[in-house]
């Protein structure tokens, strides 16, 4: 008997796990629930429902192959070992099967489960699966891991130009076994029923991300490039949540964005070789986090920022949360995040250096917010993000590149559709007021917005001072924009 243990892999096709499991023998797929381990990596209580959703359409799709999907309760994954070598027991299994999982603790996870499992004699095999790359496998001339994402990606090209990376076929169907897969839970203790508003914004299901991915490479992607820093323009693929979940796999967009571009990489439709960079982006910090591990622990990746005296400012940080720090841009986004569990990716940017450069609010507090709402929530990508912005990472903005928020706003919302789609108060400004309310001094009905609560130009002074007198600063580095 062959057992699946399914984590972020919530597919049926191009799943190298399960693949490999079916062709072995006999299959059962298993997932634990971890609520305690989710609640120690402020997982969003939208993305643990995304998960079950999604775990409900795999359970159909799976129990029409005779795949029976059971349920293990892990609170923690210390307790994983145990759990799964009772159930290997109990099933008589042969050999586990994963899915790779990068990150300290899905490292060691895998290695406390993989040695308990091998001390019974029982198989533990695990798959490249959520990257086109192994870690390890695209490093520096002197070995070490890249730090610059223009020169990963260099060799991710020339990688991908001899051989791309294939997709797997999903499993037959198999002979019945007397065993029933176990029905999944509605909700897990702990983690608040997002509303149905939001549920319906991201369907659960393979064919959904699928569509998504289709609609996109018809459609849309050769407006990305010039489309994708519009919030109030639907250019981006909204994948993000069903490749976090692992819904989708980023080998099936890799391959419908080249389908769309004839097969090319660099050249062609600018909109499709965007769109691969930015599934590069994805890649590197995956593999910053194997790499570097002090990115996984709340640590900067360059060591010298851990010295920044960031402010302990409260009432500020409360403001920025609650989405009513004064700049209709910051506080659209923000809305954004708390209503659909999502934010635009150049708003991301944008209320991120806000925070730690206008504020001088540490990154980790937006990172840990950013995980405890957004459905697409992913350790590297939003670790990475983070530190880009408040230029304590890896290839960050320079010090000095500070965003101003109302030229950002001015730049990408120019007629403020969103700005005025998220705070329906401001709805009867016009175009070059709604940006910046605080220049009407409370005039024109909107003495209910609040105003601004920092000045954007002294603030910007306050970051640059505290980032000259760090010790031995790094300035280089270009930036993701």
């Amino acid at each position: 008997m062959q057992l699946i243990w399914l984590r972020s892999d919530l597919r049926l096709h191009d799943n190298s796990a399960l693949s490999a499991a079916a062709e072995r023998g006999p299959t059962v797929a298993v997932y634990l629930l971890s609520p305690e381990q989710w609640r120690a990596h402020d997982d969003a209580p939208c993305k643990v429902d995304f998960w079950l959703r999604n775990l409900r359409e795999l359970s159909q799709a799976l129990g029409k192959l005779n795949i029976p999907l059971l349920i293990r309760k892990a609170p923690h994954w210390d307790d994983a070992p145990k759990v799964v070598l009772d159930l290997c027991r109990q099933l008589k299994v042969g050999a586990v099967h994963v899915n790779e999982e990068y990150g300290i603790n899905e490292t060691r996870r895998d290695q406390a489960v993989g040695q308990v499992l091998k001390a019974e004699g029982i198989d533990f095999f695990s798959y490249l699966d959520q990257l086109l790359f192994a870690p390890g496998s695209v490093l520096t001339k002197t070995g070490t891991y890249f730090q610059v994402f223009s020169q990963f990606r260099k060799v991710c090209y020339d990688r991908l130009r001899h051989s791309l990376p294939r997709r797997v076929s999903a499993p037959g169907i198999q002979a019945r076994l007397d065993i029933d897969s176990d029905e999944i839970p509605s909700g897990v203790e702990g983690f608040a029923t997002p509303t149905d508003t939001l549920k319906a914004l991201w369907p659960a299901g393979e064919a959904e991300a699928r569509r998504r991915l289709d609609t996109f490479a018809d459609a849309q992607i050769d407006y990305y490039q010039s489309e994708r820093d519009f919030p109030a323009k639907p250019g981006t693929s909204q994948l993000s949540a069903y490749l976090a979940a692992g819904v989708i796999s980023p080998r099936q967009c890799l391959h419908a964005a080249l389908q769309s571009n004839q097969g090319e990489f660099e050249s062609g439709k600018v909109g499709a070789v965007t769109w691969i960079n930015e599934l590069l982006w994805r890649e590197f910090y995956k593999h910053i986090l194997v790499g570097y591990p002090r990115v996984s622990r709340h640590r900067a990746f360059r060591p010298e920022t851990e010295a920044l005296a960031w402010r302990d400012a409260p009432d500020e940080l409360a403001a920025w949360k609650e989405a009513r720090t004064g700049l209709p841009i910051i506080d659209a986004a923000m809305r954004q995040l708390l209503e659909t569990g999502w934010m635009h990716n150049r708003l991301r940017m944008v209320v991120a250096m806000f925070l730690t450069k206008n504020l001088l609010i540490d990154w980790r507090e937006g990172e840990r917010f950013f995980m405890q709402h957004l459905i697409d929530g992913d350790l590297a990508a939003n670790n990475g993000g983070w530190q880009w912005s408040s230029s304590t990472g890896t290839d960050s903005a320079p010090y000095f590149r500070i965003f101003n928020p109302l030229s950002q706003s001015e730049k990408f919302d120019a007629e403020g559709v969103f700005i005025k789609h998220w705070l329906p108060e401001l709805a009867g400004l016009n175009k070059k007021e709604v940006h910046n309310p605080a220049n009407l001094g409370g005039l024109f009905g909107v003495t209910d917005y609040p105003s601004p609560i920092v000045n954007l130009g002294k603030s910007r002074e306050r970051a640059l001072a505290a980032f000259k007198n760090l010790p031995s600063r790094q300035n280089a580095g270009g930036g993701h924009e």
